[in-house]
C-alpha cells in the first residue's frame, strides 16, 4: 500500500468533469485506488463516490492505492490533481 497527500488546486474542486477525469485515470490501474478526505475513504474508480467526497479548492486529500501497480497509480493521480484538472 502506498499513499500521498495533495491539495485540490482546481477553482471549482472535484465537480462532475474533474471527478470523471479522476475516475478515468484511476480505472487504468489494476490496484484498488482511494481518495481519503477527513478520514473518510472514497473509491477513486466510482464517480458517485468521488462526487460524494465534496472536494473543494484547498482541501487536503490523500490518494491511496494497493495492488500490483500502486506506485504508478498514486503518482499518476497526484499529478492529474495537481497539474491537469482545471
Amino acid at each position: 500500500m502506498i499513499e500521498k497527500n495533495t491539495i485540490i488546486k482546481n477553482e471549482t474542486g472535484l465537480h462532475a468533469r474533474p471527478a470523471m477525469e479522476v475516475v478515468k485515470e484511476a480505472s487504468k490501474f489494476k490496484s484498488d485506488v482511494f481518495l481519503i478526505k477527513n478520514g473518510n475513504s472514497y473509491n477513486a474508480k466510482s464517480i458517485v463516490s468521488i462526487m460524494s467526497a465534496g472536494c473543494i479548492k484547498g482541501d487536503e486529500i490523500t490518494i491511496k492505492a494497493s495492488g500490483e501497480d500502486e506506485n504508478e497509480a498514486v503518482i499518476s493521480l497526484v499529478d492529474l490533481i495537481e497539474n491537469h484538472i482545471s
